[in-house]
């Protein structure tokens, strides 16, 4: 991984894990703990993706896919919780 990609995945969590914590209400670990999921969640959401054969494209894509992959982990880490 380059840099530059190192950095847009960064950013895309960043995103994800912010949208996520506004859509998973009461569930989420607060901006910090939600900013670290959304950036697992991009990795995973990407690869997800990937193994689905989904088509992901620009950064709007990227975000989807990252949102998804955060959503996906808020909701197996709630089901752990209870």
């Amino acid at each position: 991984m380059t840099v530059q990609s190192i950095i847009i995945l960064a950013v895309v969590g960043l995103v994800a894990g912010y949208l996520a914590g506004l859509i998973w209400k009461g569930a989420g670990f607060g901006l910090i703990g939600n900013l670290i999921i959304g950036i697992l969640g991009a990795i995973f959401g990407g690869w997800l993706f990937g193994i689905l054969g989904i088509g992901i494209g620009g950064i709007i894509g990227m975000i989807v896919a990252g949102l998804v992959g955060a959503l996906i982990i808020l909701w197996v880490i709630s089901l752990i919780k209870k």
